[in-house]
Order: C-alpha cells, then structure tokens, then sequence
C-alpha cells in the first residue's frame, strides 16, 4: 500500500490518519456465527485483572444483559518474561481462571480451533502483533485490550493485517465508555466542544512508550470527548507528574495530565462554548464489555480506526516532545514514521 503525506492535507484534515488509511476504515464483514446463538471467546493473555473483571461480565451474565451471548470457553496464558507486571501474575491469574470453568490450552492455535471470536487481553503489548496475526488469518474477529501494541509502528501493522484479512478488530480502554465521563461532553450541559483536560494515573513501564502503558486510559477520555485532529504536542515531564498539551487543526486545546504523585484517579474537565462540565470517574469494565460483545455480534468496532491510530501518536508524539525538552512534537509525523519506517 502506497503511502503519501503533506503538511497541507494534514493541516486540513487534522488527522494523518485520514490521508493514508482510507483504505484502514475496516469492512464491516459477516458477524461470527454460533449454531446455538451463543459465541465462544477465547482469551489470550492471563496476566492481567482485566481477564477476571472480563469473565464475570461474560460468564456470569443474565440473558438480556448487554453481555449476554457470549462466553469465554479457553484460553491461552502467555505472559511477558522481562515483565514482572505480566510473568508475576500470570499462574495467578491461570488457576483463577481455570477455577471458573475455562479451559486452558498450551497454544494459540489449539485456542483457535475451539472459539469464534478472541479477546486478547495480555497486559504487555509488545507481544500483541505476533499474538494476534494467527487470530486474524484464521478470521477470528478480536478485541485487543490497551495497549493495542507495544510500538506506533506495531499498531499500524496490526489495523494493516486486519485490513488484508477482512476481520474486524478493536482496542480501547475501558474509560472511554465509563458513564460519568460521556456525560461531561453533553452537548445539553457544554454545547460545542472547545477543549478538554483529561486526567489519569500514568505509571511508566520501561519497555513501553511512556504514555502506552497506563497514560492511555487519560489519552482515550481526551480523544472521547476532542475528536481527531491533532496537530502537535509539547509535553512537561516530571518525576511525579506528566503534562501533555496538544493543539487541534481547529484552534482546540486538549491536555493530558498523568498523574503518579497524590490521589491518583480518573476525569477531565470540559470547555465548551455554552458552559464547563468537570468530574467523570472510572465506570468499571461492564460498559467496555457490552460493547465487545456488541462488536462481535454486529463485526463493527465502535471506534474508528483512525482515531485509535491518532491518539497513539499523540502519546508516541509526546515522548518526542519529551526527548526534545518539550518542543512541540508533530502528531503526523509520528505516525508518518510509523507507517514508512
């Protein structure tokens, strides 16, 4: 796939994304079929709490919950090595597992053989391009838990092989569909977005980009309620605290706040054009999962794949704006990068 940028058509869109994935904007293909109505999921990745907050959305729903109609049948428990918040975890998390019912398998591919649908929830995304490319070739539709991939670069190639094989694939987090955090956005309450300042804890993990690793649910509220069309980003960095400020085609401000020092928690506050909404708070997994589900009965992710690619750029852009001492870092470059590197 041919690939061409320019700083006019970038300026006009907002997003480089929209210059060279048009072909990215994923087919909405067949959804997965079950004989009894019921599809069968299976996890990779037991390394993480979000696999028990998963299952009991999924394994233990009532039948006309937005989570009914499908349940997690095996899994496969992977787990990072070099990564003591993955290796750690991941016998803890087999056995619970295990416990509920699910059975575990000692491959992917024995995985496969048993599921329509995958959710991919290993913790570390460095693992996550090679994870899920036997997935797509056998036509599975995913979920891939955040990080989407441990690398920009991984990120494109991932919504790249989704393209080439017609299967849907997601990521967000979870934030983004937390109750409290859509409603600061009402048109009713704000009217026209003007800008936004999201806020969430940010640990660091040194094998990820800064923002990847626990940045990106602050990083997915912002770009809930801005959009795409992010142009650049400067970023202050702090031993306790970062600060990641961008500036839309449009004239918009929006900011990120990483918080690893005091009360670590979760919101934004919201300018907008007929008032200012502040609060929001941390919803719990069950609005993601209804819509994981939603996405494997209907094959539509809910997110653009554009906007999932800008707004890890934005966070891959503020570790340039970081290594450069806070000069402003362009987003479209970033991924230019990613996309021809």
């Amino acid at each position: 796939m041919t690939t061409t940028f320019t700083r006019r058509a970038f300026t006009q869109t907002g997003a480089a994304v929209a210059l060279s994935l048009g072909s990215l904007a994923l087919p909405a293909p067949s959804k997965a079929e079950s004989p009894n109505g019921t599809l069968k999921a299976g996890m990779i990745g037991l390394d993480t709490s979000h696999v028990p907050a998963f299952l009991a959305e999924l394994n233990h729903t009532k039948a006309g919950s937005p989570a009914a109609g499908v349940k997690v049948v095996a899994a496969f428990p992977g787990g990072t090595r070099d990564n003591p918040a993955s290796w750690d975890r991941v016998r803890q998390y087999t056995d619970s597992t295990r416990k509920m019912g699910v059975e575990i398998v000692d491959s992917i591919d024995a995985l496969l053989k048993k599921v329509d649908v995958v959710i991919l929830t290993s913790v570390d995304g460095r693992p996550h391009l090679e994870q899920v490319k036997p997935v797509l070739a056998a036509g599975k539709p995913v979920f891939i838990d955040k990080p989407l991939a441990g690398t920009l670069a991984d990120a494109v190639a991932i919504f790249r092989l989704a393209e080439k094989s017609g299967v849907p694939c997601f990521s967000s987090s979870s934030l983004r569909y937390s109750p409290e955090i859509i409603a600061l956005a009402d048109p009713a309450k704000v009217g026209k977005v003007l800008g936004c300042e999201a806020h969430s804890p940010c640990h660091l993990e040194q094998h990820h980009p800064d923002l990847f690793w626990y940045g990106i649910h602050g990083v997915e509220v912002l770009y809930s309620i801005m959009g795409v069309g992010c142009q650049f980003v400067s970023r202050i960095h702090t031993v306790g605290t970062d600060v990641a400020v961008g500036v839309w085609n449009d004239g918009r401000v929006g900011s990120f706040r990483g918080l690893r020092d005091g009360k670590l928690d979760y919101g934004a506050t919201v300018y907008g054009n007929k008032g200012i909404a502040a609060g929001g708070k941390y919803g719990g997994h069950e609005p993601l999962v209804a819509e994981v589900v939603k996405f494997f009965k209907t094959g539509k992710s809910p997110v653009r794949t554009e906007e999932t690619l800008e707004l890890y750029a934005f966070m891959e852009a503020a570790d340039e704006s970081k290594r450069q001492g806070g000069q402003p870092a362009s987003v479209h470059d970033a991924l230019a990068k990613a996309m021809n590197g």
